[in-house]
């Protein structure tokens, strides 16, 4: 698991580790799978930044912009990128091809800016609701954990890359499907010891969901999953979690 540990924590996070000695298909697939567990530190660093600024009174709102800004910062806004991308590559042009050009330019247009403000704002929501108890702040940081497991439903088999290049076509279709919806079971077994198993499966059972739409809805729009889909992914499961549970 070396490898694969390596080549997600690189890829997810601003923790800086050596490159991987090998990528291939499987290394790319494990690492979707091991998502989860190279966010662990950031994860450890939300659950503690909302404990200590609600010791502190820190207003619940700050509090919940605090926690998205960490994890921008811990991410280098890679999924916010992802989603402010997806979202103006879909709303550019019904031509498949026009779309993938818009997602390829890097800029923010006004609908992929406003779909950032809308998940960020979601995502604040769902923090500051959280943070007014020490296990909701634990129950926050195991949604952070839970929403990188959008990346091996992201990639699992039935889901083709996009283009013939770039992360999508490297990940696409490297995980078992029956492996990508374990880690959701084992999601909402974590998080069904912090919040019980109604609320958790129900959590789970939302995110899971909306990942399903937006990955039909790239499929249909753009033929398949890109690396932008990948970031958008996690942000849209991650506030889907936090309200679900908030």
């Amino acid at each position: 698991m070396r490898d694969p540990l390596l080549l997600a924590v690189g890829s997810l996070t601003t923790v800086p580790v050596p490159a991987p000695r090998r990528v291939d298909p499987c290394v790319a697939g494990r690492a979707m799978l091991a998502a989860p567990a190279a966010v662990l530190p950031l994860a450890v660093a939300v659950g503690v930044l909302l404990v200590s600024t609600a010791a502190l009174d820190v207003p619940a709102a700050a509090r919940g912009l605090l926690a998205v800004l960490m994890l921008a910062l811990g991410t280098r806004a890679l999924h916010w990128d992802g989603l402010s991308d997806v979202v103006d590559g879909l709303t550019a042009s019904y031509d498949r091809e026009r779309s993938l050009a818009v997602m390829r330019t890097g800029t923010s247009g006004p609908a992929g800016t406003l779909a950032v403000v809308l998940v960020a704002g979601l995502q604040a929501t769902g923090f500051a609701v959280l943070s007014g108890s020490t296990p909701g702040c634990l129950l926050a940081a195991g949604c952070v954990l839970g929403s990188r497991v959008a990346l091996a439903t992201c990639c699992a088999r039935p889901f083709p890359s996009a283009r013939s290049d770039g992360l999508g076509a490297a990940v696409a279709g490297t995980v078992p499907v029956p492996l990508a919806a374990t880690s959701w079971l084992l999601l909402a077994a974590l998080l069904a010891t912090l919040a019980g198993p109604v609320p958790a499966g129900a959590a789970v059972l939302v995110a899971a969901i909306a990942t399903l739409l937006l990955l039909r809805r790239c499929t249909t729009r753009l033929g398949g999953v890109t690396g932008d889909v990948l970031g958008a992914g996690v942000e849209v499961s991650l506030a889907a979690l936090l309200l679900a549970l908030a």
